[in-house]
């Protein structure tokens, strides 16, 4: 039965065989004694996104009372769910977002507790994830942004078993085209379709973040990400 540690776009953290290509934690939310999440899903507002393999280090996973190891597909994914880079394992990628963060906001620069009270504010409403209203066209939107389909809340994907909340319909942009998002990689999407229906779907990558990417952050997506 594999842990309940894989992260959706939408922040919920399920049980899923795939691991993916990113780790990262919240801090401390799991109990090491069952290997078990807790009640709460973020014990410390510094949700960072991690490098699976880091100086040859190997953790064996939930099983100590240290930081809870969650899994992503990719880093479009963690930082729709409201993650950053990790200033620790992926120290160059995590000045490049700060850069690109401080520019696409408007300041001269900007330091991680900054970033992270900011994103804390975007991406919670109470316990659910905070989803924003798109500020253009999906196709305009830069590569690496991620939406959500909200006539959609609660659909499975295809070939995915899932313990847990149910994967909710959501949207990879690259090049201007929608991919739709799964746990084991990116699917094709009707293009047309998800242009003609814009109003209803919201971003789901946090806004203070979604300008980043306009700035010239670019984040590392799966390999499944090339069939647009």
């Amino acid at each position: 039965m594999p842990l309940q540690n894989r992260v959706t776009p939408f922040g919920d953290i399920v049980a899923v065989a795939a691991r993916g290509m990113f780790t990262g934690n919240r801090g401390i939310i799991h109990d090491p004694a069952t290997r078990t999440l807790l009640s709460r899903r973020w014990s410390n507002p510094a949700w960072i996104t991690c490098v699976c393999d880091f100086r040859g280090r190997r953790r064996a996973v939930m099983a100590t009372r240290s930081w809870t190891e969650l899994f992503f597909l990719d880093e479009a994914t963690a930082l729709a769910a409201g993650h950053r880079p990790c200033y620790f394992c992926r120290r160059d990628d995590a000045s490049r977002f700060a850069a690109a963060w401080a520019r696409g906001n408007g300041l001269a620069r900007v330091s991680a507790k900054e970033i992270d009270a900011v994103l804390h504010r975007e991406r919670l409403d109470g316990r659910a994830k905070r989803l924003h209203p798109l500020p253009c066209a999906v196709s305009e939107l830069p590569d690496g942004a991620m939406v959500a389909d909200r006539s959609d809340p609660a659909s499975p994907v295809a070939g995915d078993e899932v313990t847990g909340p149910q994967a909710r319909a959501c949207y990879l942009i690259t090049r201007g085209r929608p991919l739709r998002w799964s746990f084991s990689g990116y699917q094709p999407a009707d293009a047309e379709a998800v242009e003609s229906q814009a109003t209803q779907f919201a971003l789901l990558t946090p806004p203070s973040t979604l300008r980043a990417l306009s700035a010239g952050y670019r984040p590392v997506l799966h390999p499944t990400a090339g069939i647009a």
